[in-house]
């Protein structure tokens, strides 16, 4: 049977090259998985990791036009807000999934949820993805595409960790061993309620 970390990194890498068939950051995504199954979730997550990488770099360009730059830059709010929303989701996957199983009595409690360590895998296919066109890019120094490979050995290292992690991570919870624990981000500066600046114009 296919590691669940196997299979995520195959449907990122498939939105990552789904995305650059067209290379545009208002591409809508065509999401071939079935609604409310984690497939569709992971490709979901992917994709909106891979445009706010894109719209990351453009919003760096030093002559990009100040207006323009903030319409960007609410884009990424607004993105992010979404990553957060979706990695929560998928947290609530693996709750249901595990729902019936009793913790040990001296279960560990984890650091990270098993949806924030596949948030970190999203991001990582980005760097290996980006980093391997790096190490091949032709109008590039020999020097350059050299310091790239050795970028990437050290990504498909991290890769290669942070996969068997999460198979770990999985089935200590499965077997009891880890006690699954989400706790909401909460966060506060897309609510109007929260912020300062957002609630003290509303007065």
């Amino acid at each position: 049977m296919k590691a669940f970390s196997e299979t995520a990194w195959e449907i990122f890498n498939q939105a990552i090259t789904d995305y650059h068939l067209a290379d545009d950051v208002d591409t809508s995504a065509n999401n071939p998985f079935q609604k409310e199954s984690l497939e569709h979730l992971l490709y979901a997550k992917n994709w909106i990791d891979t445009v706010q990488w894109h719209l990351e770099d453009i919003i760096r360009d030093e002559k990009i036009v100040p207006e323009e730059a903030l319409k960007i830059k609410r884009r990424i709010d607004a993105s992010n807000q979404q990553r957060t929303d979706l990695v929560e989701f998928i947290d609530s996957w693996f709750l249901t999934k595990y729902e019936n199983v009793t913790p040990d009595n001296n279960a560990k409690i984890n650091t990270e949820t098993p949806a924030w360590a596949v948030d970190r895998l999203s991001i990582l296919a980005l760097k290996v993805y980006h980093m391997a066109l790096e190490a091949c890019r032709e109008t590039a120094t020999d020097e350059h595409r050299s310091k790239c490979r050795e970028k990437l050995n050290v990504l498909l290292e991290q890769k290669n960790d942070l996969t068997t992690s999460i198979d770990q991570l999985l089935a200590d919870i499965e077997n009891g061993k880890v006690k699954m624990k989400v706790y909401r981000q909460m966060k506060m500066y897309n609510d109007e309620s929260l912020n300062p600046i957002l609630y003290q114009k509303a007065k």
